[in-house]
């Protein structure tokens, strides 16, 4: 059975960064796509960030040039370098991932979700 597991997240004054991490298990091959999507208070899930097998990253119109992908596909983990945070960033942060690559929106379908890590921004 697949899993995801994220970490890193917190709290952080506006301005900061923090690193998520996401970490896959039960799958012994590399997955199409890994990315992020998240849900800030009363909104609906967005996606943040997706990276292709062909390593082609995709980011949403909102954290372009503060946010980056990283993904060790090897080990089937992908990272979310997160600066210049902003209080609009403040929600949960989801891992997810497909087995099927072509993922070049940030609104692909995952086959996969982890649980989410809350990330609070302050002003």
């Amino acid at each position: 059975q697949v899993q995801l597991a994220e970490s890193g997240g917190g709290s952080v004054e506006a301005g900061g960064s923090l690193i998520l991490s996401c970490s896959a298990s039960g799958f012994t091959s590399s997955f199409g796509c890994m990315g992020w999507f998240r849900q800030a208070p009363g909104k609906e899930r967005e996606g943040v960030a997706v990276e292709d097998s062909d390593a082609t990253e995709t980011y949403g119109d909102s954290v372009k040039g503060r946010f980056t992908i990283a993904e060790d596909s090897a080990k089937n983990i992908i990272y979310l370098h997160m600066n210049d945070l902003k209080p609009e960033d403040t929600g949960v942060y989801y891992c997810a991932a497909r087995q099927s690559y072509g993922c070049y929106e940030v609104s692909w379908i995952p086959d996969y979700w982890g649980q989410g890590v809350l990330v609070t921004v302050s002003s």
